[in-house]
């Protein structure tokens, strides 16, 4: 229940994606008054493929945007375990990974959590916060305005950074980037085709596995798919020195890329939108600092291999929109926030190291999948496998509705 003295308080959410658009929807229904900000000129469509699992559906029950989305699994279709040499052998896909998610693209989360928010929350792009300065009683925030280099400085009872991994917030209020980012050595470019990836049917999805580096095409019953490449560097910065596709096409090598490989790769050269990155994590004692808070990927990025982004995000949203509406003291609320949520943001990045073998595998894993993978076609091995999919840890942490635990 909103308190008297939580009413019509004012916060500014930097980033509008699934994090921010979703931290807003919380901050308004606890009764405060929410401004986004945003530092693109518009709100971007698109995005890659994303998992929503039970801790992310049931936040996104209570913020107003689960009837916006819908499941595209292609249950129909079939993940196929190639090379690039011609051979196609049954192969492990992503719904065999614990948990029971409903499959999408991460745009449509924002739209559906856009369309959710009420009409009268101010929205303003081409904006950034330049510098933040707090006291006991609320945050000074100058922003300026990218597109005409106009600045203002406003007064807000909360500030909340929700803009990303390399988050302009966390840096003006907790320090430089390179206390708190934790790179895995690995570089993901995700894009998404016109349509179909070379012979591939539409509702099939791939994946190629080479050590230390990786294809995978995910499949959707009523879109086209989503295309994944990863590899291992030792050298990041490196990576950003040339255009995505050819550091992807180096890191594949020179040799023939058969069919398959070749047709990704030729999508990724004529792509306009692509998410090439490296694969970081951000570790912190703590999320908040008086009244700026950080959510989302810029307060613990759990990386796309622990599947949990969205989710998490969501999740993290919900409850705090929850605790900022029970408690009347901030300082208490964000406090209370981060006891709850934290050690499933922590299982959620151990997580996401580990299973950083599944999508971008080392000799020796791969070897490992190949075995599992003939020992699942026995009749007893399949219904062990099944088992460990429904009642092992993983599954249990992903389904858990955090704001209920």
């Amino acid at each position: 229940m909103t308190t008297k003295t939580e009413r019509g308080r004012r916060a500014l959410v930097v980033g509008l994606g699934v994090s921010g658009i979703s931290t807003a929807l919380g901050l308004k229904r606890a009764g405060w008054t929410p401004v986004l900000i945003e530092k693109a000129a518009r709100r971007r469509p698109g995005g890659y493929f994303v998992g929503l699992f039970g801790a992310g559906k049931s936040a996104a029950q209570r913020l107003g945007i689960l009837h916006g989305l819908h499941d595209r699994t292609a249950f129909d279709g079939v993940t196929h375990d190639i090379d690039r040499f011609g051979e196609w052998r049954r192969g492990l896909g992503f719904r065999d990974i614990p948990g029971e998610p409903w499959l999408m693209l991460r745009g449509d989360v924002e739209q559906a959590a856009f369309h959710a928010l009420p009409g009268d929350v101010e929205i303003r792009y081409s904006t950034v916060p330049t510098k933040i300065e707090q006291d006991a009683g609320g945050v000074d925030v100058t922003l300026t305005n990218t597109a005409d280099g106009g600045t203002v400085t406003e007064r807000f009872d909360l500030v909340v950074g929700a803009d990303g991994l390399r988050s302009t917030v966390r840096r003006l209020a907790f320090g430089p980037d390179e206390r708190y980012l934790h790179r895995l050595n690995y570089m993901i470019a995700a894009f998404q085709p016109p349509g179909r990836v070379g012979d591939l049917a539409l509702r099939d999805g791939c994946t190629l596995l080479e050590p230390d580096r990786s294809l995978w095409v995910f499949s959707f019953a009523d879109h086209p798919p989503t295309v994944l490449m990863g590899y291992r560097t030792d050298d990041v910065d490196a990576e950003f020195t040339e255009p995505p596709a050819v550091r992807v096409r180096k890191a594949f090598g020179p040799g023939p890329t058969g069919d398959m490989l070749g047709a990704a790769l030729e999508a990724l050269e004529t792509t306009d939108e692509v998410l090439f990155d490296s694969v970081e994590q951000v570790h912190m004692d703590r999320w908040h600092k008086g009244r700026v808070v950080l959510a989302g990927d810029a307060a613990w990025c759990v990386t796309l291999y622990a599947g949990m982004g969205v989710s998490a995000g969501l999740a993290g949203a919900d409850l705090l929109g929850t605790m900022l509406g029970r408690h009347g003291n901030v300082e208490r609320a964000l406090t209370e926030w981060e006891r709850r949520l934290r050690p499933y943001l922590d299982y959620y990045q151990r997580m996401g190291v580990r299973q950083s073998a599944i999508f971008t595998p080392n000799r020796k894993q791969i070897r490992m999948r190949r075995v599992m993978m003939r020992g699942s076609t026995m009749p007893v091995a399949s219904t062990l496998l099944r088992l460990l999919q429904t009642h092992n840890k993983s599954g249990r942490m992903k389904e858990t509705d955090i704001a209920r635990a």
